[in-house]
């Protein structure tokens, strides 16, 4: 009995339970990716233009930005205490949304709309910050798979929520405005008590490396089974029994991560006491290093440029002679130890010391160059879709979620294996995939044949990928004792760079056009490639030309950004090398 007693506390307190529980937080997080499946009931129910759809598609991306209160009450509150405060103004925020939208209520100006849809999708800001803070100090050495793995399932919400929406066969589409109130806040308070930093043993383990392939093996079926239930949707007109039986399986999927902590908890050994006792010595070593740290930071100074190319043992040999001379030299008054005016590269900042170096803000400007064009597409999907004459917005929608999610999980895999088997940085991935980005805009820009599928692939594994990058990168470059008021404000470029491109460059060009063809319609109302526009019609855009514009000038900038990045990439080699250590040894 009490054998069993001590597992269920080993599985009530174990790290894989608060991923797992994070992941299953993250799937349901992601509502702003939903904006393309809702703008058309919203654009057509409220009678609203193109340009005042992206001021409130704008105020939805700066409400999934702003995570400054997030950042800052991070500190403060429990994990638990951000989680309901994120719930609370989801559900506040969307159900008035569904309110207005439904016309359970008399309609609102925009600017109502506009500050609902902001406080619903800023309870995501809550939701990320909880789960990623949690869980990268529970894994501090597995950066890149946890924060790709989280915001993967985050990319994926929009195609999760819409499967589980087609299971309750709603009889309108104001109705998944309703789920998105009630989903996320029901699954975050189930949710809130599990997910926390958890004492104990956070180094690696053996067990981990068994427990991330699974996950990366769920992560694969998950996408590969979402994919195949559009392409049948898409090809088939199937009946409500077979598409609850579809969502149910999916369901399944998202719960078989919970054999990892299970397995973990109940049926492998404990580990020795022995053990743990040395990794408490190891960690009171570490803390003692704070007292040199004015001498040691001398040695980067000193040091000759050529010491990082030695192999592991010869430079830590030629660092502690250093670091004794020094030592010595201190002592007997003859240098004078510099005191340093902040931190370095690498060890812990706070947002004020970060917003004076220079790499912080190459990152944003970067990120706000290449998310802020993905974002543009993401949140303007429906609009491009229809404007290609298809008429079921939601599948393509989701095709973009379930890319976003493969792009999220694979840059973290492999900007894990770029700075650990290389000691290369990790923004240099970051770089691959604004290139990528920029061929899929570049393949719309220019019209070729399957236009909307090559470009939804690219645009959606490039953008994907930085959100596994740059928070892992974040906290390598800047530390993680304030990672989450970093992390929020570089989220900041996001929204930034759609508010400019979406807002005034795709808004602008879509009427611009829309109002062209308009004025054909009334001047050739027999025209067999236009049809005639009634005086209940929304003004709206037919053909490639509506975005062909915009995804070229988007292209251009993604490869703006990709210097950018190279730029940094450079600039962090040799923190990179102190981090990971020589791949040559």
């Amino acid at each position: 009995m009490a054998q069993c007693h001590g597992k269920f506390k080993a599985f009530k307190n174990s790290r894989w339970l608060v991923f797992v529980c994070a992941m299953w937080i993250q799937s349901f997080a992601g509502i702003g990716y939903l904006f393309g499946s809702i703008s058309p009931v919203i654009k057509s129910t409220m009678g609203y233009t193109q340009r005042e759809l992206a001021i409130l598609g704008v105020a939805k991306d700066w409400g999934d930005a702003i995570g400054f209160v997030a950042g800052y009450l991070s500190e403060i509150l429990p994990s638990w205490g951000l989680l309901v405060i994120g719930a609370v103004l989801n559900f506040l925020g969307y159900g008035l949304l569904w309110l207005i939208v439904s016309q359970k209520i008399a309609a609102l100006p925009l600017w109502v709309l506009c500050i609902a849809i902001y406080v619903g999708t800023n309870g995501e800001t809550f939701f990320n910050t909880a789960a990623l803070i949690s869980c990268v100090q529970n894994f501090p050495k597995s950066r890149g798979p946890v924060v790709g793995i989280l915001k993967g399932y985050a990319g994926l919400s929009g195609a999760i929520i819409t499967q589980i929406y087609a299971m309750f066969n709603a009889p309108n589409e104001a109705s998944l405005l309703f789920m998105i109130a009630v989903g996320p806040s029901m699954v975050v308070i189930a949710l809130m008590f599990i997910v926390r930093p958890v004492g104990g043993h956070r180094q690696v383990r053996p067990g981990d490396k068994a427990g991330f392939t699974f996950t990366y093996s769920v992560c694969l079926v998950l996408a590969a089974y979402l994919l195949g239930v559009l392409i049948l949707e898409d090809l088939f007109d199937l009946s409500q029994t077979l598409i609850t039986l579809l969502a149910a399986i999916l369901v399944v999927i998202l719960v078989l991560p919970i054999i990892i902590p299970i397995i973990l908890s109940f049926f492998s050994e404990p580990k020795p006491l022995l053990q743990e006792s040395l990794i408490d010595v190891q960690r009171e070593d570490e803390g003692n290093k704070s007292e040199n740290e004015v001498i040691f930071s001398e040695v980067e100074d000193e040091k000759a440029s050529d010491v990082d190319s030695l192999p592991s043992s010869e430079r830590q040999k030629r660092i502690s002679q250093l670091q004794a001379k020094l030592f010595q030299a201190a002592a007997d008054g003859a240098v004078r130890v510099k005191r340093r005016k902040g931190p370095r590269r690498g060890e812990n900042f706070t947002l004020m010391q970060a917003l004076i170096k220079a790499d912080f803000w190459l990152i944003f400007v970067s990120l706000l160059l290449a998310a802020g064009s993905g974002l543009t597409v993401i949140d303007n999907l429906g609009q491009i879709v229809l404007s290609l004459g298809y008429t079921d917005t939601s599948i393509y929608v989701s095709m973009i979620s379930i890319w976003n999610f493969l792009g999220r999980v694979g840059g973290g895999y492999f900007s894990e294996i770029i700075v650990r088997d290389y000691a290369y940085p990790r923004p240099v991935v970051m770089a691959v995939v604004q290139v990528i980005m920029a061929v899929g805009l570049f393949y719309y820009a220019v019209g070729l044949p399957g236009q909307i599928y090559v470009s939804t692939v690219l645009i959606g594994l490039g953008y994907g990928a930085h959100w596994a990058i740059l928070p892992a990168a974040a906290s390598e470059l800047f530390g993680l004792k304030s990672f989450g008021a970093l992390y929020n404000f570089l989220t900041m470029a996001n929204p930034a760079g759609s508010l400019i491109f979406s807002e005034v460059i795709a808004s602008g060009i879509y009427d611009y056009y829309a109002e062209k063809q308009a004025t054909l319609r009334h001047q050739n109302p027999s025209s067999m490639l236009l049809k005639p526009l009634g005086d209940d019609d929304d003004l709206s855009c037919e053909g490639t030309i509506c975005y062909s514009i915009t995804f070229g000038i988007l292209s251009a900038l993604c490869i703006v950004a990709a210097g950018l990045s190279m730029i940094v990439v450079y600039r962090t080699r040799r923190v990179y090398t102190q981090l990971y250590g020589n791949p040559n040894n």
